[in-house]
C-alpha cells in the first residue's frame, strides 16, 4: 500500500543509464548483440528514455567501442528516447551520421577531474562543449548535460556549492534542457543534496545522478524529490562506476529506486517484475550477483 507525502511528485522520470554508465565500468567486454538486448528488454519494462552509450575513443573507454553498431542493431521502439553520450565535436559527427536525435555532454565540478576526465582545466573545459552544444542544437538535437563530482572529489574534497552552481548554470546557459548533478564517489548526504539544490534557480531543469558508495544514494534521492527535482537517474540492477574514479562503485538501482517510488504512490510506468527478471539476466551473464537489494529480494521469490 503506498503512503503518500505532501509535497512529493506524482509522477518521476527514470533515465536509464546501465546500457551506458553501467557497462562502461566491466571488466570485460559485453557483446553487442546482449546489449541490444539488454536495452530492448528495458523498453519492454516500461522505460521512456534509454541512455544507450557514448562516443567516447575505444581507447578510454573501450567497453562502448561498438557504440555505432549497436545504435544500427536498436530496435527502436515508438515513443522511447535513445540519448547518447558525446565528449566531443568528433563524437557528435559520428552521432549525426547515425540519426541521432539527443545526446548528452558531460563536465566536471572539480579541477581535478576535470584533468584527469576531461584533459581540461575547469575553464577550459567549456572550449570543448560549447561547439558540441551550439552545432547540436543547431541540427535539432536535444542536448542534456551531466556535471560529475558535484558533492566531493577523491583529490579535493568536498566540492564547495556555488562551484557546481557556476559549472551547471553555464551549461544550462549554454542551451542545455537538463543538468544531471552527479555524486560521482557517493559522499553525499541528505542535507547537502537538499543545500546544493536549493541554490540553483530552477530546481525543475535538473536530475540527480547517485552512486551508492556509502549507502546514501536512496536517502539522497528522496531529499532531491523533496526539493522539486522530477528526474533521477539509475542504472537496472545497480551495475556502473566510473572508470576515471576508483571511489566510485555501482549506480542507483532502479529497481530499488522504484521499489521506494511505488510505497510513496509516485508513479513511474515501469514494470517492476521485468526489471528484475532482466536484471538477474544481465547478472547470470555478467556472472556475478546483482548489487540491487531489491533484486536479491525478489529474485528469490
Amino acid at each position: 500500500m503506498p503512503y503518500q507525502e505532501e509535497g512529493l511528485p506524482h509522477q518521476v522520470t527514470v533515465y536509464e543509464v546501465g546500457p551506458r554508465d553501467g557497462l562502461q565500468n566491466e571488466s570485460s567486454i559485453v557483446p553487442v548483440e546482449v546489449k541490444a538486448e539488454f536495452i530492448d528488454r528495458l523498453a519492454d519494462a516500461g522505460h521512456k528514455v534509454i541512455e544507450a552509450t557514448s562516443f567516447v575513443h575505444p581507447r578510454w573507454v573501450p567497453q562502448l567501442a561498438d557504440a555505432g553498431e549497436l545504435l544500427e542493431r536498436l530496435h527502436r521502439r515508438p515513443g522511447v528516447r535513445y540519448p547518447v553520450l558525446v565528449p566531443n565535436e568528433r563524437g557528435l559527427d559520428r552521432a549525426l551520421d547515425l540519426g541521432v536525435d539527443e545526446i548528452a555532454v558531460f563536465a566536471s565540478a572539480t579541477e581535478t577531474f576535470a584533468a584527469k576526465n576531461l584533459n581540461r582545466s575547469l575553464e577550459s573545459q567549456f572550449e570543448m562543449f560549447e561547439p558540441v552544444v551550439a552545432r547540436a542544437l543547431d541540427n535539432g538535437i536535444k542536448v542534456r548535460a551531466y556535471v560529475s563530482m558535484c558533492f566531493g572529489d577523491p583529490w579535493e574534497g568536498p566540492t564547495p556549492i556555488a562551484q557546481v552552481v557556476t559549472v551547471g548554470e553555464r551549461l544550462l546557459g549554454l542551451g542545455c534542457y537538463q543538468l544531471s548533478l552527479g555524486d560521482t564517489i557517493g559522499v553525499g548526504t541528505p542535507g547537502h543534496v537538499t543545500a546544493l539544490i536549493g541554490a540553483f534557480r530552477r530546481p525543475e531543469r535538473l536530475a540527480v545522478h547517485f552512486h551508492d558508495t556509502y549507502g546514501q544514494a536512496l536517502a539522497n534521492t528522496l531529499a532531491a524529490l523533496r526539493a522539486g527535482v522530477t528526474t533521477v537517474d539509475a542504472s537496472t540492477g545497480g551495475i556502473g562506476g566510473c572508470p576515471y574514479a576508483e571511489s566510485a562503485t555501482g549506480n542507483l538501482a532502479t529497481e530499488d529506486l522504484v521499489w521506494m517510488l511505488r510505497g510513496l504512490g509516485i508513479g513511474t510506468g515501469l514494470d517492476l517484475g521485468k526489471l528484475v527478471s532482466t536484471s538477474t539476466w544481465l547478472a547470470e551473464l555478467l556472472g556475478r550477483p546483482s548489487p540491487s537489494r531489491v533484486v536479491q529480494a525478489l529474485s528469490k521469490g
